[in-house]
């Protein structure tokens, strides 16, 4: 198998695209979904990976034309496959570092070893005993000293109360202040004898873990020292020719060192190859095989962006001279003139929002609801209350001057607001009803992102019912209502597509699951006290028609 690989299936029809799709908000063009087709077919019939794919690893497809104007794609795995960067129909990795006798593989044996020397010092009866030791003589000093605290603490007591009787001799009065000056002193002195005695613990300690902290200082500097010799061996292209390693573009675009593992993706193996190879990219596309990592939600087979944490900058750079689509939040510009208001009086609007406009201003520029409302009341002083991700349609709370604002985000801090979402599933859970409490943290590596984190995330609760059953596409899916009971980012999107949740995720759903022409969840229903007249406002809006494919 070369490493550019003439497509076996009819492509004559297919019409390759007049532009390179966006990395990171795509849909697969088909003549990816061609190419992944038939790798798939080929890492099904190498059972040498299926254990390691079945786990979970992420691949990636790269459509380019040559220098005869024949089309034909790339094939690139992230990290290592076989516990290795090289296998046989793959492109290569942009440097090698695991080569056994190249320079990073001998360095890293060299902090092993460090690591060994530590953990054997660390091991010895020596540094068990003066780590013992010194434990001891902290506690027991501890407790002589509070022991004699509290001596000294009762005979005060019963001195305060011989004074408070009267009638006490000179003589007896004389003897309590000798009684108080010498319990005082002896306290002292015996605090001096067990500072003395910890300091020689501490000594003696400190004598044998200096080693392990030489030790570990020269570790964290080789280390160190190796991370940037390694990133500075990756030489990135980008289509002008130009050339930036991974420590100049880091630098350039955010200011810091490389995460580990950037440049080890397959987007950037495959562009570099075809750079090198004076390939024309053409279209690319990423999918994952296997099981789901631990928290995230990647689905076998599905189609992703490239991760935003070690990727984005590497592909900015890399993507310069080539005609590249814009992204969706790009392309939305004017596309909104006018946005339903179904609800508004003197403190409040509610509309609806469409599928594809932000919600508040964004940092890449797109149409905002909140920008619309300031146009079309013609006043700055209207903000959006909560927030729907930009392809969720449906309900959207928006307060007229900040005092209504305050009023309404107390509201929602008290969960006093009900708020429901239709949404359409890919198939039809096990489950017609229930409640689903999975706790919600930030992916980084992946913005915008969300991973299921029982440590550090924040806790997330939906309920949900199934309210009906339809064929979608050929396939048979689910209507589902939706309660979230917290508001967290992507809260309903992970708790469809999570394993630990539905299993399902929602029609379109490009992050967790498949991309379709829209994402199928529409906030639908809201209800709450209105915080000035205190009326019940209860608010249902319909999804729309481009839903009825069914």
């Amino acid at each position: 198998m070369e490493l550019i690989h003439r497509f076996t299936s009819d492509i004559g029809i297919i019409e390759p695209p007049g532009r390179f799709n966006n990395p990171f908000h795509y849909h697969p063009h088909p003549l990816c979904q061609i190419a992944v087709d038939e790798v798939k077919a080929y890492i099904s019939e190498h059972k040498e990976f299926a254990v390691e794919v079945a786990e979970g690893k992420m691949f990636g497809v790269l459509v380019v034309r040559d220098a005869n104007g024949y089309l034909g794609y790339l094939v690139a795995f992230s990290g290592l496959l076989g516990g290795s960067n090289v296998q046989e129909g793959f492109v290569p990795a942009v440097f090698d570092f695991q080569n056994p006798d190249g320079y990073f593989k001998r360095e890293e044996a060299e902090i092993s070893s460090i690591n060994h020397r530590i953990a054997a010092v660390c091991d010895s009866d020596e540094y068990k005993d003066t780590i013992r030791n010194l434990g001891i003589c902290r506690r027991k000093a501890e407790a002589d000293l509070e022991q004699m605290r509290e001596d000294n603490r009762v005979a005060k007591i019963v001195r305060d109360k011989m004074r408070s009787e009267g009638n006490m001799t000179p003589e007896e009065t004389a003897a309590l202040v000798r009684d108080s000056q010498h319990r005082k002193a002896d306290l002292k002195r015996r605090t001096k004898m067990w500072n003395e005695k910890i300091a020689e613990a501490e000594t003696l300690f400190n004598s044998v873990n200096s080693a392990v902290e030489s030790l570990k200082e020269e570790r964290k500097r080789r280390s160190a020292t190796l991370q940037e010799w390694l990133f500075s061996q990756f030489v990135m292209l980008n289509a002008r020719g130009e050339s930036r390693t991974l420590l100049q573009i880091f630098a350039e675009r955010r200011g810091c060192v490389p995460p580990a593992g950037a440049g080890e993706c397959a987007a950037p193996k495959l562009l570099q190859y075809a750079y090198k190879n004076s390939l024309q990219p053409i279209c690319m596309a990423e999918f994952w095989l296997g099981a789901s990592p631990v928290g995230e939600v990647r689905r076998d087979g599905c189609f992703y962006g490239s991760c935003k944490g070690k990727c984005e900058p590497i592909l900015a750079f890399m993507l310069q001279g080539l005609d590249v689509e814009k992204s969706s939040l790009e392309d939305a510009g004017e596309q909104f003139t006018d946005i339903p208001i179904l609800y508004e009086d003197d403190w409040l609007v509610v509309v609806d929002k469409p599928s594809g406009m932000l919600s508040v201003p964004g940092k890449v520029g797109g149409r905002s609801v909140q920008e619309w409302l300031a146009r079309h009341f013609g006043r700055e002083d209207i903000f959006v209350v909560h927030r729907l991700d930009m392809s969720t349609s449906g309900l959207l709370v928006a307060a007229k001057g900040a005092e209504v604002l305050k009023a309404m985000q107390s509201l929602f801090a008290r969960r006093l607001v009900q708020k429901y979402y239709t949404a359409l599933l890919s198939a039809v859970p096990n489950s017609s009803e229930g409640e689903i409490s999975l706790p919600l943290s930030p992916d980084y590596m992946h913005r915008p992102r969300q991973m299921v984190d029982a440590e550090q995330g924040k806790e997330a609760v939906t309920i949900y019912r199934i309210v009906s059953t339809c064929e979608y596409n050929g396939r048979e899916c689910a209507v589902a209502l939706l309660q979230p009971l917290t508001g967290r980012t992507h809260q309903l999107r992970v708790h469809c597509a999570h394993t630990a949740g539905l299993d399902t995720p929602i029609v379109g759903d490009e992050l967790y699951g498949s991309p379709d022409k829209r994402l199928m969840l529409h906030a639908s229903k809201i209800a709450f006290e209105h915080p000035f007249t205190h009326k019940k406002i209860v608010l249902d809006s319909a999804p729309p028609i481009s839903w009825k494919k069914f």
